[in-house]
């Protein structure tokens, strides 16, 4: 079977940088293709051309005739409208009639987890805006799915939520994303996209912790590829300097043969020598005290809600404590409070005398956007203190992964990823017993990510952290720490016990992940204006997902289609989800109607 889509010896450049030399990607039918690769290597390009909305310099894009795609960009632009509306927007312009597209586009809102599709998008937050883009796209029920950093913004439910429904897509799907968690539970093959490997990129089938040990495997044959290769230059090097009179057709031959010999070697160890690593290694102290902070009985309360209660630290070297917890379950805040930068509304913090605290800002306050990067850098001249040693600014902006036009470049223009090697690389500096760390995977790729890994697992003294990246938190924490952010706190084995036990919590609530999940929280039980406005509607958007399932019924009826097997199985598919649609839309009219009684 033909790819659906592909793009095929695609250069593409910008300024005097290259991304792509004749690079070539297809994508199969059904598969799930996750594209790695570091910072500015062009996996956003990459998707804008196979998108269509960007052209290659050369080379072609070819797609299947009529194929429908479906691209969710990293920035959501939606439309100040309806939920509803946005959905409904491109299946109209798509020719479908104004009345099917509603009913396509409420069926879909419902089934997704909006429990109102008339919200208005002005009252979303960020992450139900990443979800409404999202489930535009999937209404459309396109063949491939583009997906740029889909899981950006999207807090843990939003993310079980994208898993398990690409997890079940009928559909093709390529997604750009750094979260290795993500693609291990949903890609079917990985590429990724560097210039280190030959033809700019290097693909492997399975999943991304799979794709790690084809990679492995591939970086040791080129080893030994260009050892032997050296092998056979030095034969044909030291042939070439006998210089043998006869210039027959076969030496002839060999001079050229060699010749492409030295070049291939070139080539080889070009990009086997290319070094995206950054240099990330923490200062430690070197103290060996086994309390290093002892916490006991912590509590944080905001007006009359308790975030967390009976909380129970010890921090010694070695100590790797993960927080785990939903947006606003206060891991921000017991961090804050380890550090000394917040008093605890009950218990005790004792620390060790003189003890060194380095802390790692998610807000990036530390930076200032209008110096330079070599400011930044260097603030008291052109080099730095690290480990005893001075080291010059250019080399210490190539420790992280700065080039040297860079230096002169202000803060404020660089990228998120950029400027948060700009924050790691001050905590470097900085010889320290525990590290305090609130998000410090925002915005680095994965090489970086896979250096601070290495790095944290390395320092010898105490580490707190707070990621979205679930990858490297399983992989670094020693214990895991999970608040819920109603008081209650609780010591897990790993990220995976963690999400069950929350995945049990959503079903119990009526509100599982696979299904309708992370409805946004409401407050208390009273019952607003909008609820009251959606109870006095609920019979008409009753009769219209019933209506659907009236529709999917007759067509399943039609002779042509019960003839079809695979007709008949898609509106099969249809069906269920149609039917499921119904039984959660009578389940929220009896929540409503309850509501509504307790509210007098």
């Amino acid at each position: 079977m033909p790819p659906l889509l592909s793009i095929r010896d695609v250069t593409k450049s910008y300024s005097a940088y290259p991304l792509f030399d004749k690079l070539s990607i297809a994508v199969e039918p059904l598969e799930r293709l996750g594209v790695i690769g570091p910072n500015g290597a062009g996996k956003s390009t990459l998707l804008r051309i196979l998108a269509g909305a960007e052209s290659p310099d050369s080379g072609e894009r070819v797609m299947q005739r009529d194929l429908a795609l479906a691209y969710v960009t990293q920035v959501d632009l939606l439309p100040e409208a309806t939920a509803l509306a946005v959905v409904a927007a491109p299946l109209i312009a798509a020719g479908h009639d104004h009345h099917e597209a509603e009913t396509t586009a409420e069926v879909a809102l419902l089934a997704h987890g909006f429990p109102d599709p008339l919200v208005a998008t002005a009252s979303l937050s960020g992450g139900w805006k990443k979800r409404l883009s999202l489930v535009r796209a999937l209404a459309g029920e396109p063949a491939v799915l583009l997906l740029d950093e889909p899981t950006n913004h999207l807090d843990p439910e939003g993310v079980w939520w994208l898993e398990a429904t690409l997890a079940r897509a009928r559909f093709a799907v390529v997604c750009v994303s750094h979260d290795r968690w993500f693609l291990d539970r949903i890609a079917t093959r990985v590429v990724e996209i560097d210039p280190r490997h030959s033809g700019g990129c290097f693909s492997a089938v399975g999943s991304y912790n799979q794709f790690l040990e084809h990679r492995d495997a591939y970086i040791a044959s080129e080893t030994t590829r260009q050892e032997a290769l050296a092998n056979q230059m030095r034969k044909e090097t030291e042939w070439l300097r006998r210089q043998p009179k006869a210039r027959t057709t076969k030496a002839e031959y060999r001079v050229k043969d060699a010749a492409r010999l030295q070049a291939e070697l070139s080539d080889v160890t070009r990009r086997n020598n290319m070094n995206r690593s950054m240099g990330l290694d923490f200062s430690a102290t070197g103290r060996r005290s086994n309390d290093l902070i002892v916490a006991k009985g912590l509590a944080a309360r905001y007006a009359e809600r308790t975030i967390y209660a009976g909380v129970d630290v010890e921090l010694g070297p070695g100590t790797r404590l993960g927080l785990l917890g939903l947006n606003g379950s206060g891991k921000s805040t017991l961090l804050r409070t380890l550090a000394g930068d917040r008093e605890p509304d009950a218990g005790t913090v004792k620390r060790l005398q003189d003890l060194r605290v380095v802390v790692f800002h998610q807000d990036r306050s530390r930076l200032r956007p209008h110096e330079t990067l070599r400011q930044s850098l260097c603030p008291n001249g052109d080099t730095v203190k690290y480990r005893g040693s001075s080291i010059h600014v250019m080399s210490w902006a190539k420790r992280l992964l700065f080039r040297p036009d860079q230096l002169d470049a202000t803060v404020g223009s660089l990228s998120g990823g950029e400027q948060a090697r700009i924050l790691l690389g001050m905590l470097m500096l900085t010889p320290a017993d525990i590290l305090l760390l609130d998000e410090p995977t925002n915005d680095l790729d994965i090489p970086a990510l896979e250096v601070l890994e290495e790095s944290l697992l390395e320092f010898p003294g105490a580490v707190v952290l707070v990621t979205h990246d679930r990858f490297l938190l399983d992989r670094v924490s020693t214990v895991l720490l999970a608040l819920d952010g109603k008081g209650q706190a609780e010591y897990v084995a790993d990220y995976a016990q963690w999400q069950t036990r929350q995945e049990e919590r959503l079903a119990a609530a009526g509100t599982p992940v696979t299904a309708s999940a992370a409805k946004p929280a409401k407050k208390g039980i009273s019952f607003s204006g909008k609820e009251r406005r959606e109870l006095e509607n609920m019979e008409a958007t009753i009769a219209k997902v019933e209506n659907a399932v009236a529709v999917l019924e007759a067509e399943i009826a039609d002779p042509a289609v019960a003839g079809d097997g695979v007709r008949l199985t898609a509106a099969c598919e249809k069906m269920a989800k149609a039917q499921q649609v119904v039984e959660k839309t009578y389940a929220r009219w009896q929540e409503l109607e309850a509501k509504a009684a307790q509210n007098g």
